[in-house]
């Protein structure tokens, strides 16, 4: 079963099999953004929570992506800096921005699960 959880910040952090985190934006935030028309992607290293690691740009605006756990940037989708597109139509697999070495795995549990993410939506949109 795949551990996904949920910021309030409309970002997803899906573990993987090797301990990493991939992060990305959900359908709902993509969609608010409208079409991404470019993609800032982190460099490698240490970030604190909070801290602003890429950028998004669309036509409606532009948007920053936070860290969403204290840990280390350790590879970058590059094929967003040549698609940025992949944001749009595949916003929770292809269209992932970066992968992290949480500082503290177990952060993980202090973020929202899908139902505390429906919950989440249905009581904020």
């Amino acid at each position: 079963m795949t551990t996904l959880r949920f910021t309030p910040e409309h970002e997803w952090l899906r573990l993987e099999a090797t301990g990493e985190l991939t992060v990305g934006i959900t359908s709902y935030a993509q969609q608010a953004l409208g079409d991404v028309v470019f993609v800032q992607l982190p460099e490698p290293g240490e970030y604190g929570e909070g801290n602003e690691v890429a950028v998004l740009e669309s036509v409606k605006a532009a948007s920053n992506i936070t860290m969403p756990l204290r840990g280390t940037v350790v590879a970058v989708n590059q094929a967003l800096a040549d698609d940025p597109e992949l944001v749009n139509s595949s916003p929770m697999q292809d269209g992932w921005f970066f992968r992290i070495q949480a500082a503290n795995p177990s952060e993980l549990d202090g973020l929202m699960d899908q139902d505390g993410y429906d919950r989440f939506l249905a009581d904020n949109t």
